[in-house]
């Protein structure tokens, strides 16, 4: 048995193991009950006939005295196995802190007498995760430790059989690869940050980003990366970007052509490879294929060294090809054309998370589904990417589901053949074997009420579509509303990749067709949800109840109240963009018209009344998002900064304020002695006003308490 008193013996074992020994001593406290009943040691056996990151464990008897013994030839076998003891017998999945886990102590846990396992070698040599946009760690505090949230990741990554980061973007990257390290693992970089390497613009913030110009000072910031990750396991990242994730030659454009781009970059490359192998000659090195970079090398315009490793990128979405910037979406097939052993080291960049200000998912789960992810990644492995795995896992907890499904793939255990039985295990793994089948079901539908927004199979919409799209509209209503001719106000160019139009009006109507869709099946699949949670409740088991709604049912809420608050944002623009239509004057309660240019007339006060609306399901999404920060929790979701349902309701609140000036101002009175009892009313208009004025929220919550008597 392992009980309570059960030892982990690391004897003259390396400080990442100390590490994972500690989490597990830790795994056994949480499970085992206290007892006088002695139990069985985990002991660590240096065994240099097995495997590199692979383990053996068995069960050994001498002198009476039984241990469960766990042999290795190096750290990361000595890791793997310790999780992997406490993941067969204590029953610690990957995730139990992310996906909280609940767990009902016990006296002790059986282990077999002849027990034996032996592991299996991994299918990706260098796999891990880049904790990018980690906003939601920012301002995220347990036990006034900082560094928690990365030692709970670094953990889960190790668990999942990871062993390389990129710890963090920008000044975290810097600030946390120590930890990364201490962890054992591998330390590699964001494309943006070619070498680990501070931006140029930051050390010299008053000089031009020109490596023409200041060739010296580049080298001197590569040179003191190399310096500064000395003792490091280091996966040197080459290459050359602007400053900040985009192409260099927007601050630099004397190259404006691929020719002159492609040549500087592979120039560069080469500066970096020498430099880096001058210092350490069995330097590993890689270099990112991803944006503009891939179209430069598709056409022949890139040189590589040989032995270094190609990091091809999907698009954001899972699609193994080149993502789309801004309007400009080439496609660009985003794997080498065949596996070629002489044509050196393949490896990739996937998103199970994806920042874009168009249409992806940070917040909430890939919306493509974990078939066409499994599908995917199957042919990495046919084309041979299979040295160089890094995974956007951005702030971890909303996207388990997804990176526990990557982690079975990068071990051989899962394929696009058995999701089902993948997602049914993964259930069970985190609530349970009396609820997984029903929980299931509900995890199965994520993708499945996902919007499509365009022609391709990947373009699934997550919650970054209602928000940012809905925020483009309302600013470009604001900035640019054609009173005289509202049905001809200009278009946004931001939405061009979305849809062709001439109009603003079209967009929104184009739109409106998509939000109210996504309204329409998120409440559904919402209500779906709420009434699994209801039977688990009624069950008697709350506290699986409470994971259901803090892992998926809050991102179900999230996506449901973005596309209400969405939908409500184009019924209010329409209802000036297109007066003669049905839907902008079908329900107006109240004449507060003005007459444009043509004689027609649009209703301010319903649009204003609408705007109120999305600011109401803004509002409720946000309020509803922190109300599940409890306990660890406490802040979790404070820095929701790049989706930013926050925002959207601020956005709506100033298209309310908007609307009212164009309807009731400049002396605001009309609407207010409308609806506010003891204002004058509308019929008798006096010199003097005899109520103070309102605000707009108060105005409108005036309007709703009125609409909702008819």
């Amino acid at each position: 048995m392992i009980t309570y008193n059960s030892a982990v013996i690391t004897d003259d074992c390396s400080g990442a193991v100390q590490l994972a020994a500690a989490a597990v001593r830790r795994d056994i406290e949480s499970t085992c009950l206290e007892t006088d009943k002695k139990g069985v040691d985990i002991a660590l056996l240096q065994d240099s006939g097995v495997k590199k990151e692979c383990f053996r464990i068995s069960v050994h008897n001498e002198n009476e005295v039984k241990r469960l013994m766990i042999g290795a030839s190096d750290d990361f076998g000595a890791i793997y196995g310790l999780f992997y003891v406490s993941k067969i017998f204590l029953g610690v999945k990957e995730f139990w802190f992310w996906n909280e886990q609940n767990f009902a102590k016990k006296e002790g846990y059986p282990v077999p007498e002849d027990f034996t396992y032996e592991s299996r070698p991994f299918k990706v040599k260098y796999r891990g995760w880049f904790i990018n946009d980690e906003v939601l760690f920012d301002g995220w505090i347990r036990d006034k430790d900082p560094e928690m949230p990365w030692r709970m990741a670094f953990e889960a990554l190790l668990r999942c059989g990871g062993n390389m980061t990129i710890p963090g973007t920008d000044f975290n990257a810097h600030k946390y690869k120590k930890l990364a390290g201490d962890y054992g693992l591998y330390i590699t970089h964001h494309h943006a940050e070619p070498m680990g390497a501070r931006m140029f613009a930051r050390a010299y913030p008053e000089l031009e980003a020109s490596y023409d110009k200041y060739p010296e000072l580049f080298k001197g910031l590569w040179e003191e990366a190399i310096e500064d990750q000395k003792g490091l396991k280091v996966i040197w990242n080459i290459g050359f970007r602007g400053q900040g994730d985009r192409p260099f030659w927007i601050d630099d454009p004397a190259y404006d052509t691929p020719e002159s781009r492609g040549k500087l970059m592979s120039d560069l490359m080469l500066v970096q490879y020498n430099m880096i192998r001058k210092k350490d000659p069995e330097a590993v090195c890689c270099m990112n294929l991803y944006g503009e970079i891939m179209e430069l090398y598709r056409d022949g315009y890139m040189d590589i060294p040989k032995d270094v490793i190609k990091i091809w990128a999907d698009n954001g979405f899972g699609k193994m090809v080149s993502r789309r910037q801004n309007n400009h979406n080439p496609r660009v097939y985003a794997l080498p054309d065949q596996k070629d052993d002489g044509a050196g080291a393949n490896g990739i960049y996937y998103h199970a998370s994806f920042y874009d200000l168009q249409a992806a998912a940070m917040m909430t789960m890939l919306p493509n589904s974990p078939e066409f992810v499994a599908s995917e990644l199957s042919q990495v492995f046919e084309k041979g990417a299979d040295d160089f795995w890094i995974i956007n896992c951005s702030n971890v907890k909303p996207h388990t589901y997804y990176l526990q499904l990557i982690s079975r793939i990068w071990k051989g255990e899962t394929d696009s053949g058995n999701i089902e039985a993948f997602t049914h295990g993964y259930c069970d793994d985190y609530y349970g074997f009396e609820y997984c089948s029903e929980i299931s079901e509900l995890y199965k539908k994520w993708p499945e009420y996902a919007i499509s927004y365009g022609q391709h199979e990947d373009d699934h919409a997550g919650e970054q579509f209602p928000n940012h799209g809905a925020r483009i509209l309302a600013c470009a209503f604001i900035a640019g509303f054609d009173r005289k001719d509202p049905e001809y106000t200009d278009k946004t160019p931001e939405l061009n990749w979305l849809i062709e139009a001439d109009t603003l009006r079209q967009q929104v109507v184009w739109l409106l067709a998509k939000y109210e869709e996504g309204a329409r099946g998120y409440k559904e699949y919402l209500e779906k949800c709420l009434a699994v949670k209801e039977f688990i409740e009624s069950d008697g088991a709350a506290h699986i109840a409470e994971q259901l709604e803090n892992n998926l049912i809050i991102q179900v809420k999230y996506m449901y109240y973005s596309y209400l608050g969405a939908y409500h944002i184009c019924r209010a623009l329409l209802k000036c963009l297109d007066p003669d239509s049905k839907d902008a004057n079908g329900e107006s309660f109240i004449g507060a018209m003005e007459e444009t240019g043509e004689g027609r007339t649009i209703d301010y006060l319903s649009a204003f009344y609408e705007a109120g609306l999305a600011r109401k399901a803004f509002y409720e999404g946000y309020q509803d998002m922190r109300a599940h920060e409890h306990g660890i929790w406490e802040n979790f979701y404070e820095n929701d900064c790049e989706a930013d349902i926050r925002q959207s309701y601020h956005v709506a609140e100033s298209l309310m304020s908007y609307l009212r000036v164009l309807g009731d101002g400049p002396h605001f009175y009309k609407w207010q002695r409308h609806f506010q009892q003891g204002a004058g009313g509308d019929k008798v208009h006096l010199i003097l006003r005899i109520k103070a004025h309102l605000t707009d929220l108060e105005v409108w919550e005036l309007m709703d308490e009125a609409n909702k008597k008819y």
